[in-house]
């Protein structure tokens, strides 16, 4: 009724491939879904690392221009502070002349000292004028005095065509509204003056050009005579005039 096996060593058991295959593919898809973790992970740390790196350099990089900018900004102020303080050389703010007039430039004692009789004498002075446009710089005001010297150039000027010229560039650098070196006027005189330009004149800037004149006369002015610059000026005229008679 029953079939007997043989004894010995037992017979191999044909697997199906269809069973070898499901199994192959189960592997395999473990395998992928093991190293596609794997990977994710790593991407992902590289990515955190990388966006780490970054900010750092971005940190480093606004430190380092955080320091320059600190740098800059005390070169400037020392700057200033040696201008507005004092000018041991007196000359360095003088007008420009020929190398071999260097040794020629004479500023005594008493022109200095005329220079506070009154405003015109300062302005009238080629040393006066540059001293106290020097002054203008460290008060941050100088469009007043180049607005002023501008106007005294303009009228000097005997073509018709060039009139024309200048008077509108004067307007659009000093006297127009948002100009790049606005000069402080009343609204009254800005327009009486842009009506001017319709028809230059030798005399369209005057009443501009007073206004400005009156404005460094009675606030800058005053300043200037008893500022650190003009002292040492005057000491440095004294110090000479002693050289030169001992």
């Amino acid at each position: 009724m029953y079939q007997q096996i043989p004894e010995g060593r037992p017979e191999k058991v044909a697997v199906p491939r269809q069973v070898t295959s499901n199994v192959r593919d189960c592997w395999k898809a473990l395998f992928s879904l093991f190293a596609g973790t794997h990977k994710i992970k790593l991407s992902h740390l590289s990515a955190n690392s990388s966006s780490v790196c970054r900010e750092e350099e971005d940190k480093q990089g606004e430190k380092t221009t955080s320091k320059r900018q600190t740098r800059a900004m005390k070169n400037r102020l020392g700057c200033l502070s040696n201008k507005s303080d004092s000018y041991s050389d007196f000359t360095a703010f003088l007008p420009s002349v020929p190398e071999k007039s260097t040794r020629c430039i004479k500023l005594s004692t008493e022109e200095a000292i005329r220079w506070t009789e009154s405003f015109d004498i300062l302005l009238s002075h080629k040393y006066g004028l540059a001293a106290f446009r020097a002054f203008l710089q460290t008060e941050f005001s100088e469009e007043n005095i180049e607005f002023w010297m501008a106007c005294e150039d303009y009228k000097k000027t005997k073509s018709t065509a060039k009139l024309g010229l200048k008077a509108k560039k004067i307007f659009e650098e000093f006297i127009d509204v948002q100009a790049a070196r606005e000069v402080n006027i009343d609204f009254q005189t800005r327009e009486m003056t842009r009506r001017n330009l319709q028809e230059p004149t030798p005399s369209c800037f005057d009443d501009a050009q007073g206004r400005v004149h009156s404005l460094m006369e009675k606030d800058s002015y005053p300043r200037f005579l008893r500022s650190k610059i003009y002292m040492d000026l005057l000491n440095q005229t004294q110090t000479h005039s002693q050289r030169r008679f001992s």
